[in-house]
């Protein structure tokens, strides 16, 4: 009888740490399990030798290790992005004073654009314990947590990228002092009362106010829940010039190649002048039948053209001339999974 009772504790113990660890904050994969980072590449609508649905996306995280093709699409709340959100939106996440979150978007849905934010887009949703911090580049997305999860029609035509990245709640400390020099328009956010001691910054912000800049830019460096590392490259609109070129590159001591959303007669060439390069992608092919071009991208993202030196880095700006005054960052990594998934789709790029 008394071996009957400790195996039904056990069983007790197992359900409660499983549910327990389940309703943690943090980035959800395509079934809506907990995981350590993922990312979406939303396929543009305009390909070349076909029409997509402007919607359907490939997915990767650490788990499936290659650009996976997503059976969900992004507009709805099924599928990586949606789990994630559902969080927020579903689980009431926004109405507890026991978490904090924060919207930002400098083209945000609904509200008209307003100059003078860094060019950056992401969700923060965090507990005491841990949190994600997901940073995207679409405009008018996501939408306010009342209104549950909506895709914007505007989003479908280009690509788009997302990044998201489960993090302890102590590095939300440090994310909140790299989104200082980024300088977002947050137009949805919450900061409880037993955050601000920690978050004096992240509660400023939320409040349109902008914190003391000690300096120009800021490089911060942050380890996942699962210890996968990731440096954080932030800039103010102080510091005026190219994020890959004049900094990211240099200091990373790799020769670039970037692919970016340019505007004809904006567009700011291949840089050969430094001691490191940045080349312009042309082309991306993510599989045998996507093959489109730069200018249907709006996603921002880089690699090493050496594969020893295994860099890839997702962010919010574009290489063009009008963005040398805005804020904005990268994210990098060195995992290699990361890297090959990048590096392997560059189609075309103009070289030095």
């Amino acid at each position: 009888m008394a071996a009957d009772c400790s195996i039904c504790l056990h069983f007790i113990v197992m359900i409660f740490c499983c549910s327990g660890s389940s309703a943690s904050i943090s980035c959800r994969n395509e079934a809506g399990e907990p995981v350590d980072w993922f990312i979406i590449y939303k396929l543009p609508k305009y390909r070349i030798g076909e029409i997509g649905s402007g919607v359907d996306y490939m997915y990767l995280d650490s788990s499936v290790g290659k650009w996976q093709m997503s059976e969900f699409m992004i507009n709805s709340s099924q599928g990586a992005m949606g789990n994630t959100l559902d969080q927020l939106y579903n689980e009431k996440v926004y109405k507890s004073n026991s978490s904090a979150y924060a919207l930002y978007n400098d083209g945000p849905p609904v509200l008209k654009y307003i100059q003078g934010y860094g060019h950056t887009k992401g969700v923060l949703l965090f507990d005491q314990s841990q949190g994600f911090w997901l940073s995207h580049s679409i405009p008018h997305f996501p939408s306010f947590p009342e209104k549950g999860y909506l895709y914007p029609s505007s989003g479908k035509v280009n690509g788009q990228t997302a990044l998201c990245v489960t993090y302890q709640y102590e590095h939300f400390i440090r994310i909140a002092k790299q989104l200082v020099y980024l300088y977002p328009r947050f137009y949805n956010c919450s900061v409880p009362l037993a955050f601000l001691a920690d978050l004096p910054q992240l509660a400023q912000l939320c409040k349109g106010s902008k914190p003391q800049l000690t300096s120009n830019k800021q490089v911060e460096q942050l380890f996942s829940i699962q210890g996968e590392k990731f440096i954080s490259f932030a800039k103010s609109e102080h510091f005026v010039d190219d994020i890959y070129t004049g900094w990211v590159a240099q200091a990373l001591g790799a020769d670039l190649l970037v692919e970016s959303w340019q505007r004809q007669g904006h567009k700011l060439p291949s840089n050969c002048s430094l001691p490191k390069h940045t080349m312009n992608i042309k082309r991306i092919r993510l599989s045998k039948s996507v093959l489109f071009q730069s200018y249907d991208d709006h996603s921002k993202w880089c690699v090493s053209q050496a594969y020893e030196d295994q860099v890839a880095c997702l962010g919010d700006l574009n290489r063009e001339r009008a963005q040398l005054w805005r804020g904005g960052g990268l994210i990098c990594s060195f995992n290699p999974v990361i890297y090959k998934a990048f590096r392997q789709v560059v189609d075309w790029y103009i070289g030095c």
